[in-house]
């Protein structure tokens, strides 16, 4: 399948001309990401994963669009875009099609930023047994073999060494970057030369990806 990065967390997987994007959020061009979607995986509720009114607009404007999200996002699109039939609610531990891709949830909830800070559903998401999505977590699909990992690696819930033995953890092939829109790339250096270095001696090999950058997995 062909996989596109968009800044930030967003990602469009296109396969047999269907299109799957996951993440549409508003640091991303999301309006772009969504453009002939067949469906859109959402993996949880924070802004910078999902741009509420671009989603809601997709919705109303395509219909065939199906979006899978965990429920209190699912709710919520389906109040705005009145399109309930359209809109699915996204358990962690499930599995479902979604435009001709196979999809395996993981997960259940954000990783914590900060104890006042009250943790969200978060659902991470694996493609055709291939590409894993983690959005604001570091769950590690159990028994699995993911073949493309793509790492979240910066975030306000993280630190270098939590991104590194992500990637130790899980143990993919290849790995791409994602939710990075926050470093410059004095940090961003630092950051991927780590994960770069460590990731090898574990079998990963790590690529960054430029906005709009598409690659074959």
């Amino acid at each position: 399948m062909l996989l596109t990065k968009y800044t930030h967390a967003c990602v469009r997987l296109e396969k047999d001309g269907n299109v799957l994007v996951i993440d549409p959020g508003t640091f991303s061009e999301s309006g772009e990401a969504l453009n002939g979607a067949h469906a859109v995986l959402i993996t949880h509720e924070h802004n910078d994963h999902i741009d509420r009114p671009a989603v809601v607009s997709a919705l109303r404007s395509n219909p065939g669009l199906e979006v899978h999200a965990p429920a209190g996002v699912a709710a919520a699109l389906r109040e705005e875009a009145d399109v309930a039939a359209r809109v699915h609610t996204a358990e962690p531990g499930s599995g479902f099609d979604a435009a001709g891709f196979s999809v395996r949830t993981f997960g259940g909830q954000h990783a914590v930023i900060h104890a006042q800070i009250p943790v969200v559903a978060n659902i991470g998401y694996l493609i055709d047994d291939n590409v894993f999505h983690p959005g604001d977590s570091f769950v590690v699909p159990d028994g699995i073999d993911v073949k493309t990992l793509l790492v979240p690696i910066h975030a306000p819930w993280s630190k270098v060494g939590e991104v590194v033995d992500f990637v130790i953890s899980v143990r993919a092939p290849r790995a791409f970057p994602v939710h990075d829109a926050l470093l410059n790339e004095l940090g961003r250096g630092i950051v991927e030369g780590h994960v770069t270095r460590i990731g090898a001696r574990y079998g990963t090999s790590y690529q960054r990806l430029a906005p709009r950058e598409s690659v074959e997995v």
